[in-house]
């Protein structure tokens, strides 16, 4: 079903070149591990069954690993009123509503398809928001899940995570047991390690810059859906300010969650993690919103509507 999302055709060939360049990626580091491992069925099986795990489950791994949970209506009508509103503005089925006991303002949705969608917000969010700003956000994610970029990135996260896991189970493995290893174990070993790093760095890339564009695309959409550009830029202000005094021991946690957040949780010192960011930058964002603010006859400052 289509929704009144409007669609990216940029986005899309976007999606389509990352996924075609990722496949091609996978192919080639299930080969090299066959020819490494000497275990094709091994090899192909896991493979296999963890990227089935992370298409099925990653929005329940996603709500678990950020404390999030389901909630009624009943427990959150407004939130749930948002929600309603912004589903049937956009002609799209209503996705799961969860909530994160966490300070940190926030959201994110995941699933691998709009009926099979979760948009989970905390409760740092809902505290600091007003009604049009949380209207925003709400919007925002839901474009992710009508654009299904959400899956896409879900998809194309997963061969990095397995890459870096291989990376780090050779890694120990030489540590703590290299000296009961032969030669040729330690070589194949070594050529394992090497072959997954290149694969993780090669897939980082390809997803950090997928995940800026669909951002600024996200944005462009809830900003036209709702007609109040300036509210999404308040938010994001607002968030993003809040976001940084945070102390970063204190986001470690939520960082490993960053291409799936409204806002990436970076703290006062973010160093060279700003440079590898999922998003694009706070003043790229607000400088699109205020060119559709301009060309939607709205008033430019955050919050005027």
């Amino acid at each position: 079903m289509q929704s009144r999302f409007r669609s990216d055709r940029r986005l899309t060939a976007r999606m389509g070149i990352t996924l075609f360049l990722l496949g091609l990626l996978y192919v080639a580091f299930v080969a090299a591990l066959i020819v490494l491992l000497k275990s094709w069925v091994l090899v192909v099986v896991v493979a296999a069954g963890l990227l089935g795990a992370q298409y099925w489950f990653s929005d329940r791994v996603a709500l678990f690993a950020m404390r999030g949970r389901v909630v009624e209506r009943e427990e959150y009508p407004e939130l749930h009123g948002v929600v309603d509103r912004l589903s049937a503005l956009a002609d799209m089925p209503k996705p799961v509503v969860a909530v994160s006991e966490m300070d940190m303002p926030n959201a994110f949705a995941t699933g691998r398809n709009p009926d099979h969608a979760v948009v989970c917000v905390t409760t740092g969010l809902l505290r600091r928001l007003e009604p049009d700003e949380l209207e925003g956000v709400l919007a925002h994610e839901l474009s992710h899940v009508a654009h299904k970029d959400v899956a896409v990135i879900t998809v194309a996260s997963f061969l990095g995570v397995i890459a870096g896991l291989i990376v780090r189970f050779a890694f120990y493995s030489q540590l703590f047991g290299g000296g009961r290893r032969d030669q040729n174990t330690a070589v194949i070993f070594a050529a394992v390690m090497g072959v997954s790093a290149a694969v993780y760095a090669i897939s980082f890339l390809l997803i950090r810059a997928l995940s800026r564009y669909r951002e600024l695309a996200a944005d462009r959409a809830a900003a036209l859906l709702t007609g109040r550009p300036s509210a999404l830029a308040s938010a994001l202000t607002k968030v993003s300010g809040d976001i940084a005094r945070i102390p970063s021991k204190d986001l470690r946690t939520a960082q490993a969650f960053n291409a799936f957040y409204f806002t990436p949780a970076f703290g006062r010192e973010p160093g060279v993690a700003r440079l590898f960011s999922t998003h694009p930058s706070l003043e790229q964002r607000l400088d699109q919103l205020g060119r559709i603010s301009s060309e939607l006859g709205e008033a430019a400052t955050p919050g005027g509507v």
